[in-house]
């Protein structure tokens, strides 16, 4: 398992709110100098800490766009079950998320779809190829009222800067 000091979630901090600085700046913010900064970064990326880099989206801004999260419960908790489900989900690039959740319900997805016909269609072809649901529910989201990072600061015991 990897050791991370305050050092390396300095680093996680800084990318996880700019995923473009480069590295010299980045090298900076964190008190290095270029040479040890990257190769913390490496061992960072290459452990599997850092899983990518991608922009984040704006769907408002894109005419039509919905996001649907989805909780679903399967008919049986057999572990084939749970796997043929996981596979299902794993075709459908609309499907953004899914976690395996604890509590009254098995699963929860995130669905971004081009209109809400799109996601009706993709729920029913969930349905159609899984089998395995004995119910779901949808929440289409109005509004996005806080999307941040992850709150790394509670793993240093630092205040978030």
């Amino acid at each position: 398992m990897l050791k991370l000091d305050r050092i390396d979630f300095q680093i996680l901090r800084v990318l996880s709110n700019n995923g473009r600085i480069t590295k010299a700046a980045l090298a900076e913010q964190v008190g290095l100098s270029p040479s040890p900064c990257w190769e913390r970064l490496r061992r960072l990326e290459k452990s599997g800490l850092i899983s990518g880099y991608r922009a984040e989206i704006n769907l408002r801004k894109i005419p039509g766009a919905v996001t649907v999260f989805v909780t679903v419960e399967l008919d049986s908790h057999a572990v084939a079950r749970f796997q043929s489900f996981e596979r299902t989900i794993g075709d459908h690039p609309e499907i953004t998320g899914c976690w395996a959740i604890g509590g009254g319900y098995d699963y929860l997805i995130q669905v971004v779809a081009p209109t809400i016909e799109a996601y009706q269609d993709l729920i029913e072809s969930v349905l159609e190829a899984s089998g395995d649901i004995a119910r779901y529910y949808s929440y289409v989201v109005t509004k996005t009222v806080r999307q941040p990072g992850p709150p790394l600061h509670l793993f240093t015991g630092t205040s978030d800067e």
